[in-house]
């Protein structure tokens, strides 16, 4: 089965659209990936999200006006990417929309709400339409989050040693795949932070720390990292979440508040140490033995050099891409192998890494110009392979 997986994260600047072959035979899936295509925002579009996330005060009204906007967004690639990448042959399209808020009070999730209404999507390429990934988890007790893990599982169950799989979005997250006792969860902030200090700090003239080329000519404010690393969130308990309704900009400015005028290279050196600092203190009790990296903050060598300074030099950071996974469209792929899952009955979630009671088929499906026919499933899935 042709499957697209539409993908749009935290950071909010581009939709990735990946295509893959799946096919599921005795609880082997083999997915063959067969591209990757980007579309940002325009920058109304953009700016109307980012107004309307929190901290923002926003209506109902401009709600339901991103839905439909983002929806036709992602429809827009969807078609194209059916075209582009599979020949028009397409048979499922698996749409992770956009988040705008996930509600978590002292530790639990109470709800998440991904917008970028499906039905556009379904209407623009005839096909089926899995999306709305993240409620059935959190319905039955999990964080909705990470549901990379079940990707990660998959595709890194059997390798030697113990793997940790890290995703460097706008909130970074890692999975162990360990038999018997997998563990998921977001460690913190990757590039939330990042992106908006550089945005406020160079009044909107740059939208992110290119290579980490600002961050590479300043130095760590130490005191600064010490307050930034007293965030309780860093001390909870795994399974965890977290996202920009934490990790803001005025977050960020109420840290900085009573340091003076720093200088902005000084503010952008202290957080790319923050997250290299956070993701290797969430790292290192888990006795990686590697750590495969994944999702924007890979194309930022000076965050990466951070990160294998404070794992002291002895674990190998390595990208995904080494391992067949390309590390720009990891998460728009696990979102098409979660689609593919749903579509067969069978469960996306895994319950050690999220919290949730047990498994669950996750999404809502809307048919696509032709119906909807389930295939039957053969599962369950205990291992990926990559082709």
């Amino acid at each position: 089965m042709r499957v697209v997986g539409l993908m749009s994260g935290t950071s909010y600047d581009a939709i990735d659209a990946a295509a893959a072959e799946l096919t599921l035979n005795e609880g082997v899936l083999t997915m063959s990936p067969l591209g990757m295509i980007s579309a940002r925002y325009d920058e109304g579009l953009r700016a109307a999200l980012a107004g309307a996330l929190p901290p923002s005060r926003t209506t109902l009204a401009e709600v339901c006006r991103l839905d439909t906007l983002i929806g036709q967004a992602f429809a827009a690639l969807a078609a194209r990417a059916d075209r582009e990448l599979c020949a028009g042959q397409a048979e499922l399209i698996a749409s992770h929309g956009q988040t705008v808020y996930h509600w978590v009070a002292e530790g639990r999730a109470y709800g998440t709400l991904q917008i970028g209404q499906s039905a556009w999507i379904a209407e623009a390429t005839g096909r089926p339409v899995v999306s709305d990934f993240r409620p059935a988890d959190l319905a039955a007790g999990g964080q909705g989050a990470p549901l990379v893990s079940l990707l990660d599982l998959l595709w890194l169950r059997g390798r030697p040693g113990v793997p940790v799989a890290l995703n460097l979005g706008g909130i970074a997250n890692v999975t162990v795949p360990s038999p018997g006792a997998p563990l998921a969860f977001d460690t913190g902030p990757a590039n939330a932070l990042l992106d908006a200090a550089v945005q406020d700090l160079t009044g909107g003239r740059f939208g992110y720390d290119a290579e980490g080329a600002l961050a590479a000519a300043g130095k760590v404010h130490e005191p600064l990292l010490r307050r930034l690393l007293a965030e309780p969130y860093y001390r909870l308990p795994a399974p965890k979440t977290t996202g920009k309704e934490l990790f803001h900009l005025p977050y960020l400015r109420a840290a900085l508040e009573g340091f003076g005028a720093l200088p902005a290279a000084d503010v952008l050196a202290t957080l790319t140490r923050l997250t290299a600092r956070t993701v290797a203190d969430a790292v290192r009790p888990l006795g990686a033995t590697e750590v495969i990296a994944s999702g924007g903050g890979t194309r930022n060598p000076v965050l990466l050099a951070a990160l294998r300074d404070e794992l002291g030099g002895r674990v190998p950071v390595r990208p995904s891409d080494e391992l067949g996974l390309p590390s720009d469209a990891k998460e728009a792929y696990a979102f098409a192998v979660l689609g593919f899952l749903t579509l067969h009955g069978l469960p996306g979630n895994v319950p050690q890494c999220t919290g949730a009671a047990g498994p669950r088929v996750l999404g809502k499906i809307t048919p696509g110009r032709g119906g909807l026919r389930l295939p039957e499933a053969d599962g369950p899935v205990e291992r990926l392979i990559l082709r």
